[in-house]
Formats: structure tokens, sequence, C-alpha cells
């Protein structure tokens, strides 16, 4: 039942009712195993009956992958986690959609879930379903402890964020995890009147700095904070916190040891989050709301975010080195959706692919790939 839901992800079938095609198409039954494809009525009862126990174990086999995908994938001696939350608008009275959150459509019921990225692989180490009135840090913390633990304790780790993950407890939780982290800072009196009257030492003819230590009420101790001043411009992007006269002002709070403006360049990367969160919205059903109850709902949230590292470990491990940047959409339309024939001959099934077929040798590439390794049951 857990691959009829997630086959139709991955060919891009993203509502329930419309992987009803799946149905009636012998050959997929027979490439996929498939004995038969259930209607939607049964994957929506399945949804919500085997929410509750099924979601934790999902949740442990997922983890289980991502860690045996990276350490098969990378040699990397470092990573980087990004956090972001997202809105999903929904139109109906699902369990837990709810006005909150929604900066794209103010006043509209959504969902509020929570996303962490690997910023060099795309791999997405983990995200949940949120009510759509939750705050943007509700939950990070935990959210970074179960990311943490898929990596090996040996690895370097820094952690990017926007201003919603500005927070007491998690900037606390990193700094003990010995986590380098940069956190877009919100201002407030105290910290405002600190950063203007700071001395600022000048990068360019638009840009300066400025850092200082400051510790916010409640925090148990002073951090380092960076501000980079800059000629009002009005694409200015979202780090802006205000603007006084002919300057605007950022600040991110930060324990890495780099100037400051390095911080600003090396903040700036995470907006690739920003398109992985786009592709499980828009390729995926992440957030979606296939039946009224929350926890059935998060259980296909958690398939989605497995449909979409399977690709993403696929892509990786068994595509030519030419494929690699290639999105979603264009691995679905050259590879996935290419046309074909299953031909029946005494007992022997053979795909066969049209004469000049142009993907036909990344198919047997991939292939080739697939069969050289190792089982994981």
């Amino acid at each position: 039942m857990i691959l009829a839901l997630i086959y139709p992800m991955i060919l891009g079938l993203e509502k329930i009712e419309v992987s009803s095609l799946l149905k009636t198409n012998g050959v997929f039954h027979f490439l996929t195993g498939l004995p038969t494809f259930p209607d939607p009525q049964t994957l929506r009862r399945f949804l919500v009956r085997s929410s509750t126990e099924l979601l934790p174990s999902l949740w442990k086999v997922h983890n289980d992958l991502k860690k045996y995908f990276i350490l098969q994938s990378s040699t990397l001696s470092s990573f980087c986690f990004d956090f972001d939350s997202t809105a999903k608008t929904l139109y109906g009275k699902q369990e837990g959609v709810v006005k909150g959150y929604n900066p794209g459509h103010p006043g509209r019921k959504s969902y509020h879930p929570l996303v962490v990225s690997e910023s060099s692989l795309k791999d997405c180490l983990g995200g949940f379903l949120r009510p759509g009135n939750a705050y943007t840090s509700d939950g990070v913390v935990d959210l970074f402890q179960q990311a943490r633990s898929i990596l090996p304790t040996s690895i370097r780790l820094r952690t990017r964020a926007d201003s919603g993950f500005y927070d007491g407890s998690f900037v606390r939780t990193l700094d003990e995890n010995h986590v380098k982290f940069a956190i877009v800072a919100k201002t407030s009196s105290p910290l405002k009147k600190l950063f203007l009257s700071a001395r600022y030492q000048r990068i360019n003819d638009r840009f300066s700095t400025s850092e200082l230590l400051y510790q916010p009420g409640k925090w148990k101790k002073p951090y380092r904070y960076v501000v980079l001043r800059r000629i009002v411009d009005p694409e200015d992007d979202g780090l802006t916190l205000f603007t006084l006269d002919r300057y605007a002002y950022s600040m991110i709070v930060t324990n890495l040891d780099i100037t400051p403006y390095g911080v600003f360049d090396f903040y700036k990367a995470r907006a690739g989050l920003e398109r992985i969160i786009r592709i499980l919205k828009n390729d995926f059903p992440f957030a979606g709301a296939p039946t009224n109850h929350f926890c059935a709902n998060a259980l296909y949230a958690e398939l989605s975010l497995l449909a979409y590292n399977l690709v993403m470990w696929f892509k990786r491990l068994c595509l030519p080195g030419d494929w690699q940047s290639f999105t979603l959409e264009s691995l679905r339309h050259k590879l996935l959706l290419m046309p074909g024939e299953l031909v029946h001959t005494g007992n022997i099934h053979t795909l066969k692919f049209p004469r000049n077929s142009p993907n036909k040798d990344v198919f047997e590439f991939a292939l080739k790939k697939i069969k050289t390794m190792d089982s994981l049951v």
C-alpha cells in the first residue's frame, strides 16, 4: 500500500484521484510488482487507519535510509543544515487547517510544516506537518536533534535559519552541540540602540559592517551579532530588519569565526532550501490534505519527503554526471516516462524502447548502477 502511494508521487500524479489512472495499467503492475492498484478510497482508508501506528515506524526507517545514503554518496567532512517553514493554503475543514502564518495568502487557512535540508547534497533530512497556527520555531529543537542523529558524530556541522528561528532555546541547543550557526536576528530597542551607535567598517561604496556582543533577556549568555549596513535599494532581500535615513540594516547572531561580511555571504546560500520547498509543494504533494485527519495527512507528508529523497538518491547514485543538474520535471519526461513496449515471448518478458530512443543509454546506465548496489533487506 505504501508503494501505491509513493510511485504516483514520483511520477508526478500528485492527487490520489489521479493515481487511479494506474489501476488499469498492466505494464505498470508488472514492472513494479504490484498485482493490482488500490482505488482512491482504499488509499485514504489506509492513511486514516494506519497513521497512528505507522508514522513512528516510517520516521525510523526513513532516518535509517538517510543515514545509509549519506554515507554511500558523500565524502564531505562537514555539512550545513538549513531550516525553514512554509505555509500550504488549503480549502475545507481538514483537522489542523487553521488561520496562522501564511504570507502568500493572508487570512487563509493552511498547514505550516517545518523542513530541514542539507545544503550540499540537497537531501531533505527531516520535516513534519504542523497546524496552520504553529509558531515558526515550534518543534525546531526536536527536528535538529533528529537530523543531527543521522550524521556521524565526527562530522562538523553548520546551521542557517531566518528570523523565525531566532529563539534562545534553539541557539543554546546549537551552541551546546558545538554547531556553528548563522540566524537572522530580530530587532529590539536595546539592540537597535547598540548597532545604530556602533562603528562601521566600509566594505565598498554600498556596504559597511560592524559587530558586537549582546545577551537578549532570558538568554543564558551573550552572543556575537554581526551587522550589515547598506544604502537602501528597493530590491533588498528579506534580511533587512529596518531602514533609517538612507541605510538599511540587517543583523545575524552567530558563533562563526569569520568576518561579518563573510557571515552574510554564508547565509545567502540558504536560498537553496527555498527551491527545495518549492519542489516539495509543486512537484510532490507535501503538506497536502488527502483526508480530513491530521495524523493521516502527516503520514502522507512523510511519504512525500521519502519520495523526494528517493529521487535525489537515485539521481546522485545511478545517473551520469551530466544529469545531476536536471530538475525533477526533466527526469520525469526524459527518463521515468519514456515510451516503451513490454513484449511477452514464451515465458520471457522484454521491455523494448523505440529505435533511436534518445535516452535509452541513460536508462541502461542507471539499470546497471542499480544492479551493483547492495540490497538493504
